[in-house]
Formats: structure tokens, C-alpha cells, sequence
């Protein structure tokens, strides 16, 4: 910050207006703000603190006055930070609220104190089967505004009409299908929207639901999401009263129980190569919701990028499907599905994309199931270029053999993959 005197006026130049030119940019340019001295008074100046001397220069008849960068000038209040209140009066802005992840963030978020604000569709839930009486009931406890996070101008509208500000702003959203276009719209152009959105309203922290498959991006859901990571560090290095968290989860638990209803039907469990190619800890819906509410105030998480994994050890597809047939009582059958059978079709339908244009997306959702048939859910070792099970951090106590016992008793009620079934 500096001061610089003339004869009549004194200028004032801040450091933090490029924030305010990139939230506002329909506004006239700001570089400084000019007050009117006449005649001077130097008694109406606002008295400076520093650490150190000031430091005085002089050029083209003009004197000018600069603070360390320590210094601070005394206002009415101070800045403060959300952490320091008490979570009921933390506001907490949550879009995706009602997703898979979303909901079970709304809860936790809820049960700890906090004054939840959450954005959904009026028709939600896989399909939009949800009405807006059932999502007002699944999100209970939290302020429910509804509103199209995908159209900047009416979440705003949203927001402005609650008369608050928001401190932190929670994203679960992602990309229904995987679509090309889908996942830009949301994985990219939404999530921005929520930044723009809460940044406009003071929100100081945003906490990401990302994914551990962006280590290796080959898919466009992964290129979209690892955007606006990239925007969302930027920011926090342009402002530094803003912080993020960045979660990277493993596998969730309902992408893994597609096949307990085959086996208990005594059909042979599915699997690519020899059930080895690919290995994940998976975490539970509560334990990832948990984690992901830590983040909200917890300060040894601010401005970090965070792997996670469930509890235990790693396991492969062929492990877990021994593990749900020893639950289910019956002899391991597998059927082993050769990998290049999807190279073959991926290369198919990569041809007919040239001719017909509108199959884009199948076949993304091809390279999609190749990609999960082949990597493992874990941190990559950027040394070896290896997936390192042991450098994937656990967290929580559910397990994946809890998970199965349960879907086996009460089936897949509320874990429907809808769009993202690939057996």
C-alpha cells in the first residue's frame, strides 16, 4: 500500500483492486482512490502504522510516502476471519447439495452447527425424480434455495435475495454422464459459477469435491475439473485473504456394488484382464462427507490439494469380488473380460465420431469404462509414475465389506448409479 501527497490531495493505492476488477468487470477501471485536500491538512490523514520506517522519496515535484509491507491503515474494523466465530454464524453456501456426496455433506455440515445454505434444482435426484417437497425434507435443517447453478445471473439473484454475505463456499458438483459437453458445463462452467457467485457475496474459502483420476487426465470430465483447480489456486494467489481445499477422493463405495445383485443370483462376477489392473481404497458416502466438512475450518488443510481414501488396505477387483462371494456364501466365479475388447470398440466408435458428429459422447463414455477398467484410484507417485497404495491417506471406518454385507440385506436403495452403469 502507498501514500502519495501533492499539494492539494493525498492518493491512496490498493493492492487488492485486481480482485475487485475481475468480480466486477463491467465497472469503471479503479487504480486509486483520490482524496480532495484543500488546503492540506495533514491532521485529516488517517495515521499509518509500520513495523519499519516510512520511506520517503520525491519525483517530479511530487512526494511520496510508502509503507512496508507490514503496515497497515486503522479503519473502523478490522479485518477478521470466518474461523474465528462459531459455526452458527459461519455461512456455508453447498451446490450439489443434492448429489450423491452432496446430501450427506448438507448433514454433516447441519449437525455440526453451521448455517448451511443449499442450492438444488427444483427437479433433482437421478432423472429429476426428486420434487422440490422431497428435497426441502432430504436437505432438513439447511436454508434450501433453488436455483440453476449453470446460469451465473440467477444464482446471484439467488443469493442476493437471502440479505447475507457467505464465508466458505462447499462444491460437491460434478458431471451426471461424463459428456463432453456435460462436463464442462458443470465439471468447469457451474463450479466457476459458484466461485464467482460466493466471491461476490465475501466468501473467503472454497472447498472442492474433485477426484484422484485427475493425476491422469485422458478424459474430458478430468481436463474440466483440473481447469478450474487451476483457477482456483490462481485465485488464492491473486487474493491472499482467500484459501481453498482441493479433495481428491477414491473409489465410492456404490461404484462398487453394481454386481452384488448377479452374484447372489449365482452369476459369475465381472472383471477386466486378471481382476489386477486397477486397485482403489474406497470410501463411504458419511466418511467422505465427514472429511470434506473438516475442511470447512480446519487450518492444516488450507491451500492443499488432498488425496483420500477409505480405511484399510487396498484392494483390486479380483479381491473385492472374492470378498462378495465369500459374504454371500458361494464359490468365486469370475469372468474375465479381455481389455482390448474395449480398445477394439473405443477405436470403433472413435471412427464413426468423424462421421457422426452426435456420438461424441458415446464414445467418451467408452474411454470412460476403459479408463476405470485400467487405473487404479490411488495417489501417483510422481517419482515412479506408479499408483502407491501407501501414499494414499485413509480416513473414517467404514469399510467396503460393511457396504457389501448391507447391500446384500437391504439391496442398492439410495446408491442407484443411474447414468454412470457401466455393468
Amino acid at each position: 500500500m502507498s501514500i502519495c501527497f501533492c499539494s492539494n490531495s493525498f492518493t491512496l493505492r490498493l493492492t487488492q483492486l485486481q480482485c475487485f476488477k475481475r468480480y466486477y468487470p463491467s465497472q469503471i477501471p479503479i487504480t486509486q482512490i483520490q482524496f480532495n485536500l484543500n488546503p492540506f491538512n495533514p491532521s485529516s490523514v488517517l495515521p499509518l502504522k509500520s513495523s519499519e520506517p516510512a520511506k520517503i522519496s520525491t519525483s517530479r515535484g511530487r512526494c511520496s510516502i510508502t509503507a512496508s509491507t507490514t503496515s497497515t491503515v486503522e479503519a473502523e474494523t478490522s479485518p477478521s476471519t470466518f474461523r474465528d466465530k462459531n459455526p452458527r454464524d459461519i455461512n456455508v453456501l453447498v451446490v450439489g447439495s443434492t448429489g450423491y456426496i452432496g446430501k450427506f455433506v448438507v448433514k454433516e455440515l447441519v449437525n455440526r452447527g453451521f448455517n448451511v445454505i443449499a442450492v438444488a434444482r427444483e427437479r433433482n435426484g437421478n432423472r429429476g425424480k426428486n420434487s422440490k417437497e422431497e428435497t426441502l425434507e432430504q436437505l432438513k435443517g439447511a436454508n434450501v434455495q433453488f436455483s440453476d447453478v449453470t446460469h451465473l445471473g440467477s444464482l446471484e439473484s439467488c443469493l442476493e435475495s437471502l440479505g447475507s454475505s457467505i464465508d466458505v463456499v462447499v462444491s460437491c458438483l460434478a458431471s451426471r454422464s461424463g459428456g463432453v459437453k456435460d462436463s464442462w458445463k458443470i465439471d468447469y462452467e457451474a463450479t466457476n459459477n459458484s466461485l464467482v457467485a460466493g466471491r461476490r457475496r465475501g466468501a473467503s474459502h472454497f472447498v472442492l469435491l474433485s477426484a484422484i483420476c485427475v493425476q491422469k487426465p485422458l478424459l474430458e470430465f478430468q481436463r474440466a475439473k483440473l481447469k478450474f483447480e487451476a483457477e482456483l489456486m490462481g485465485e488464492a494467489e491473486e487474493d491472499e485473504n482467500f484459501t481453498y481445499s482441493i479433495v481428491r477422493p477414491t473409489a465410492f463405495f456404490k461404484s462398487l456394488g453394481g454386481q452384488v445383485e448377479l452374484v447372489k443370483e449365482g452369476k459369475p462376477y465381472v472383471m477386466f484382464g486378471d481382476g489386477k489392473l486397477c486397485a482403489c481404497k474406497p470410501i463411504s458416502e458419511k466418511d467422505l462427507a465427514k472429511f470434506i466438512a473438516d475442511c470447512v475450518l480446519s487450518k492444516d488443510k488450507i491451500n492443499q490439494v488432498l488425496p483420500i481414501g477409505g480405511p484399510g488396505k487396498a484392494l483390486t477387483p479380483l479381491e473385492q469380488g472374492e470378498m462378495l462371494f465369500r459374504l454371500v456364501g458361494k464359490e468365486p466365479k469370475f469372468l474375465k473380460v479381455p481389455i482390448g475388447i474395449m480398445d477394439f470398440a473405443i477405436g470403433v466408435l472413435d471412427f464413426l465420431v468423424k462421421i457422426f458428429p452426435s456420438m461424441e459422447d458415446a464414445a467418451e463414455f467408452g474411454k470412460i469404462g476403459r479408463y476405470y477398467a485400467a487405473e487404479s484410484m490411488l495417489v501417483l507417485d510422481p517419482e515412479t509414475e506408479e499408483y502407491n497404495a501407501e501414499k494414499t491417506p485413509s480416513y473414517g471406518k467404514d469399510t467396503l465389506e460393511d457396504f457389501f454385507e448391507k447391500v446384500i440385506r437391504e439391496g442398492m436403495a439410495g446408491q442407484e448409479l443411474g447414468e454412470q452403469t457401466i455393468f
